[in-house]
């Protein structure tokens, strides 16, 4: 298991590594519509999407995710006030635990599972995700991580030919989960960068889209100034490009978690595109969001079903209120202000099956539960609903065991001892 001690040796591996890189901007590619061997992976034919569904506010939501910045650090860069000055700061959004990874799995399932570090893991089949939700309505959807070598590449990093490994499997969300990855029709939807360019040449983004610079871009392996230097480069010349960003287009920028954690997880987030009215620019929605209202606010917009976990949270779920104003949704009344927020900096005691100190299996959604949509609980087909949260064995220490089989899922997890065989060579790889 990946103990406190060894989440601080990462901290100062990373910083120290942070330290030692360029801090001078690369630019990766000669621009962000341009294709580049840099890239590794040679773009492959356009990606092809259903006809377009009409969202009550928007038809096209776009996340671009940065790394382990504190609020006030990302808030005092140049780039963010303009960015800024054309969107809606949200003073209140926060991430849901510590480190990465486990952030990343929740905005996709709706869940972290208790996960605690960065390891390599296999979400079952039958735990579901966004991707259920949005092909139930025929919601065309993609993911764009940077130097990812191939679509659906399911290998735990990739080191390119300068020897430095710029993508990492644990900020790839859509990959981890197997319902997704084992699926060819599926998994060709993750796709890299070169793919980016040739879709949005051929204006075939689809509507739900999820993009990941790599460590070096997103601020993970540099500095929140080289993020910037990066956003610079890449989004704001998109945010004119129709092809990108159409009148009906809700992009939400944002961090998986902030870098202190001893402090609320409080990161820097802003909501732009077209589909921000002008009246709404350079404004501040204090409400509190986490990385589950991505979710909410999506299932609200198109009217989807709902996950069965957290994205049915209605304290950690509130549904963005540019949307949730316009479809009426009722979000509770927590602010960044309020005094009785959640905890949401909290690793390592949160119990699931891919926490072997508090193991419990993987639990069938609640169908009892209600979303951002009406649509009912997305349930798999082989999810067995007898062992669900009402039913649920209470938390045991599994940490000595190799691995551990859930009678929910009925498939292998590697929760047990993959934690501990992979903390050391994460640290060492500045993965954490």
């Amino acid at each position: 298991m990946i103990v406190p001690s060894i989440l601080a040796l990462a901290t100062l591996v990373r910083t120290a590594s942070a330290q030692s890189l360029a801090t001078s901007f690369t630019t990766p590619a000669p621009a962000p519509t341009a294709t580049s061997s840099f890239y590794v992976g040679a773009a492959n034919t356009t990606i092809t999407n259903t006809p377009i569904v009409p969202g009550k506010v928007f038809d096209r939501f776009i996340q671009i995710w940065l790394e382990n910045t504190d609020y006030a650090s990302a808030a005092s860069q140049a780039v963010f006030k303009t960015l800024a000055a054309e969107g809606i700061t949200l003073s209140g959004y926060y991430g849901v635990t510590h480190p990465s990874e486990p952030n990343y799995l929740a905005a996709a399932g709706g869940d972290f599972f208790g996960l605690a570090g960065d390891t390599l893991e296999y979400i079952p089949t039958n735990m579901s995700t966004i991707v259920d939700l949005l092909d139930q309505k025929n919601v065309s959807w993609a993911t764009y991580q940077e130097n990812m070598p191939s679509d659906g590449y399911e290998g735990y990093n990739f080191t390119n030919s300068d020897n430095y490994t710029y993508y990492v499997r644990k900020h790839n969300p859509l990959v981890i989960y197997e319902s997704v990855a084992n699926i060819s029709t599926r998994s060709s939807r993750i796709r890299n960068f070169n793919d980016f360019a040739v879709d949005l040449a051929n204006d075939s983004l689809s509507q739900w889209i999820f993009i990941t610079p790599n460590l070096r871009d997103d601020g993970h392996d540099t500095s929140v100034a080289y993020a910037s230097a990066w956003l610079s480069y890449w989004l704001l010349p998109l945010l004119n490009d129709t092809n990108f960003n159409t009148a009906s287009t809700l992009i939400l920028l944002t961090f998986d978690e902030n870098e202190t954690y001893t402090i609320g997880n409080n990161v820097f987030s802003i909501l732009l595109g077209g589909v921000i009215p002008q009246g709404m620019k350079n404004t501040t929605d204090p409400t509190f969001y986490t990385h589950y209202s991505t979710l909410s606010t999506v299932e609200n917009n198109w009217d989807l079903g709902n996950l069965g976990r957290q994205d049915t949270n209605k304290t950690l779920a509130n549904v963005f209120d540019i949307v949730a104003s316009q479809t009426a949704y009722k979000n509770n009344n927590l602010t960044a202000s309020s005094t009785d927020l959640p905890q949401l900096n909290i690793t390592g005691t949160i119990p699931g099956p891919l926490n072997p100190d508090y193991y419990v299996p993987y639990l069938a959604p609640n169908t009892n539960a209600t979303g951002g949509g009406s649509g009912p609980t997305f349930v798999a087909s082989n999810v067995n609903m007898s062992l669900n949260s009402a039913d649920a064995p209470a938390p045991v220490n599994i940490s000595a065991t190799t691995s551990t089989t859930s009678s929910a899922a009925g498939l292998t997890s590697n929760a047990g001892s993959m934690i501990a065989a992979i903390a050391v060579a994460a640290v060492a790889a500045m993965l954490l």
